[in-house]
């Protein structure tokens, strides 16, 4: 099997460009507010979005061309805001690959551009190149009448809800157009419901109340994604993401608070994150910080992300590009032997910190499934839900043969 470089070995290799990076990333992680939460700060801006589509303006049909039409809502940092018109917010998943009935995604695209974000793709259903996927954010609109509508029209019962399965909830537009409160708000109203949120951003601390007050009513839990404890790394590979000190004091915060909360080391990125005394730190932080649990997988790259992911690590992880190219661009994984082997080693860290599998979501006297319906016949009958046991964010999908 082919190996990478250790974590210390690619971490000198990576000394000099990294210095490089800093002037040329889209932002420098932001400073801490005196609520805890981070602000957004100006530093060097991406190049202007260029708006490129993959088809003319008079050949959109569907979602193409609802985003076409979207009015524009804002423009700054080097990034657009749109309002997109949907139909539902709650979409059905039917994948065996995933363990959730139902999947949120209050925005498109995502604004702290994540070098490997499998979700690229997304945009391509607009038309849009996947390196527009940070630089055209579509706000998905009216998301609290949607989902107070679809939490009642759809059968949501006995399913789990993942929020953030694609884009981040808490990414830097939320604090303008609040879509994530709205949608959160509206399950609030409900009871029995089981809700995962997965997020970058120490922002959810801001709804923590709201958490709390669903919490007792229905099974909420929060899945903070860090994929090292390098302040320095992170802002390379995740440039406008809150810092992993801040997603990992978010996760104390939330436990404190009563909240299940774990993280997720996803993706674990062959020669860069993935050594063993790297994936340790990030298991002891989070053990230190109370996450109730910790899951990794290794890096999967569908063709929209290799498209981006490839040329970036020519330029920051050059000795690592030879053999990123054998393992990714014809097969979009690494070889089985080391997903293996690296999945054995979250395994050793998961036994060594202690961390439980996952939330338990069987049901309570406080939190079981109550499907409406019955309750309005029979009062107080109930029934047990499914347990949802996904490790969420980067859920793992075949490659696509005919994506380009």
């Amino acid at each position: 099997m082919a190996t990478f470089p250790t974590t210390a070995t690619a971490a000198a290799q990576r000394k000099q460009p990294l210095r490089r990076s800093v002037d040329s990333s889209l932002t420098l992680f932001p400073a801490a507010a005196p609520n805890g939460l981070s602000e957004s700060r100006e530093a060097s801006p991406p190049p202007p979005a260029n708006g490129r589509r993959l088809k003319p303006a008079d050949k959109l049909v569907g979602i193409a061309r609802l985003a076409a039409s979207s009015p524009l809502e804002d423009s700054k940092r080097g990034t657009e805001y749109f309002s997109i018109p949907v139909r539902s917010i709650l979409n059905r998943c039917d994948s065996p690959r995933v363990p959730f009935g139902w999947t949120v995604n209050p925005y498109r695209g995502c604004e702290f551009g994540c070098k490997y974000c499998y979700a690229r793709y997304t945009h391509e259903y607009m038309e849009l190149d996947g390196g527009e996927f940070e630089r055209k954010i579509y706000v998905k609109a009216n998301a609290g009448p949607l989902m107070a509508r679809d939490i009642q029209d759809k059968n949501v019962w006995g399913d789990h809800i993942a929020m953030g399965t694609a884009t981040d909830p808490y990414q830097p537009a939320e604090q303008q157009f609040e879509a994530t409160r709205a949608i959160l708000k509206a399950l609030a109203a409900r009871e029995g419901l089981s809700l995962s949120i997965t997020t970058k951003s120490n922002r959810v601390l801001r709804d923590l109340e709201l958490l709390k007050d669903m919490a007792k009513r229905s099974s909420v839990s929060v899945n903070l994604s860090v994929t090292t404890t390098s302040a320095s790394l992170a802002r390379l590979l995740e440039p406008r993401a809150p810092r992993p000190d801040l997603r990992l004091e978010a996760v104390r915060r939330l436990r404190d608070a009563g909240i299940d909360a774990g993280i997720l080391a996803m993706p674990i990125m062959p020669g860069i994150t993935d050594g063993e005394e790297a994936l340790d730190s990030l298991a002891k932080a989070a053990r230190d910080a109370g996450a109730l649990w910790f899951a990794g997988r290794v890096l999967f790259l569908m063709p929209a992300a290799l498209k981006q992911f490839i040329p970036f690590v020519d330029a920051k992880f050059p000795k690592l590009a030879r053999q990123y190219r054998e393992w990714y661009v014809r097969h979009g994984n690494a070889p089985e032997e080391y997903r293996r082997e690296i999945s054995e080693r979250v395994e050793d860290l998961r036994r060594k910190y202690g961390f439980q599998n996952r939330p338990d979501r069987s049901g309570s006297a406080n939190n079981a499934w109550r499907s409406p319906q019955l309750a309005l016949g029979l009062g107080t009958q109930v029934r047990g839900c499914t347990s949802a046991t996904e490790i969420a964010g980067l859920p793992k999908i075949a490659r696509a043969a005919t994506a380009r």
